[in-house]
Order: structure tokens, then C-alpha cells, then sequence
């Protein structure tokens, strides 16, 4: 793939479906956004490559089944993440309950996802575009690089 993209009513092509089947996930970087393709369970998702909450890289997370949804397992601070709209979901327990069990949560959508189509064995991403800030747009842009190039070297010096 090495920087070539074919974009087509702004679709990317980012592969052909046998080759992303068997890598299961692939990082892409599609009109300067850092996106990361994931097949599972014969779905594939795309999503920001970086972690909302701190810009960890997502592509080194678990994936598990959380409350019925397929989500992602940032390996930084374990934030999970829905790969197919993006929410964040956490665990809690409502005092209210007697008793209080713990259960599933949303904080909303906090990871942007992008469409994937499959043609004929190519497989295709188109951008989301919606309106509105998604957390994890920050990282996409000039000062999240910034600060994940910080947290880099910073993991680095620990190390």
C-alpha cells in the first residue's frame, strides 16, 4: 500500500479483503488522517488509529465482547471502545440498586469511525465527515501529534 491511494466519491481503496482478513488489522493514513482497519468476527471496522482519551495506539489492543458489542481495548489505560460507532463504555455500579450491581455505561461516541465497503474483493474507506468534535480528532490533528510524540518518548524514558 505504501502511500498509494485511489480515491474513488471519496472512497480509499486500503486493500484487497483476503490480504486485511489474514493481517486482521492494518493501519492506513487516508488524506493525512491515521486510520486503523480491523477485520473480526467476518466484519471489518475502521476507526481514528489513536486512543481518544490520551492517544495511546490502538492497534496493539485486545478485543473483547462488552455488554453485547464488539469493542477495542486501548493497551494504554484500557478505555474500551465499540468498533462500530465509536462509543466508549464503562463499568459501574448504581447505588440506587439494592443491590447495587455492577453494569455496562456509555459516555458516548468518543472514537471517530469511517465506512467500509467491500467490492469485488477490494475493500474501501470512506472518511466520516460528520459534524461535530469527536474526541479523538484531537490526535488526528498538528498538537495531538504533538502530544503523542511526548507520551512516546516519555513511555520511552520509563522503558
Amino acid at each position: 500500500m505504501d502511500g498509494e491511494e485511489q480515491a474513488t466519491e471519496g472512497l480509499h481503496f486500503v486493500g484487497k479483503k483476503d490480504q486485511l482478513i489474514e493481517e486482521k488489522r492494518s493501519f492506513r493514513t487516508l488524506e493525512g488522517r491515521d486510520i486503523l482497519i480491523i477485520h473480526q468476527q467476518g466484519a471489518f471496522y475502521a476507526l481514528d488509529s489513536y486512543c481518544y482519551h490520551a492517544g495511546g495506539a490502538l492497534q496493539n489492543g485486545d478485543i473483547e465482547d462488552i455488554d453485547g458489542k464488539t469493542c477495542i481495548i486501548c493497551p494504554k489505560h484500557k478505555y474500551k471502545i465499540c468498533l462500530a460507532n465509536g462509543e466508549s463504555l464503562y463499568k459501574a455500579t448504581d447505588p440506587t440498586q439494592d443491590p447495587p450491581a455492577p453494569r455496562w455505561y456509555s459516555k458516548g461516541v468518543k472514537q471517530r469511525t469511517h465506512m467500509v465497503t467491500e467490492t469485488n474483493g477490494d475493500v474501501y474507506v470512506k472518511l466520516s465527515y460528520n459534524p461535530g468534535w469527536v474526541e479523538s480528532d484531537f490526535y488526528q490533528g498538528e498538537k495531538g501529534k504533538v502530544e503523542r510524540a511526548k507520551a512516546e518518548a516519555a513511555d520511552k524514558a520509563t522503558s
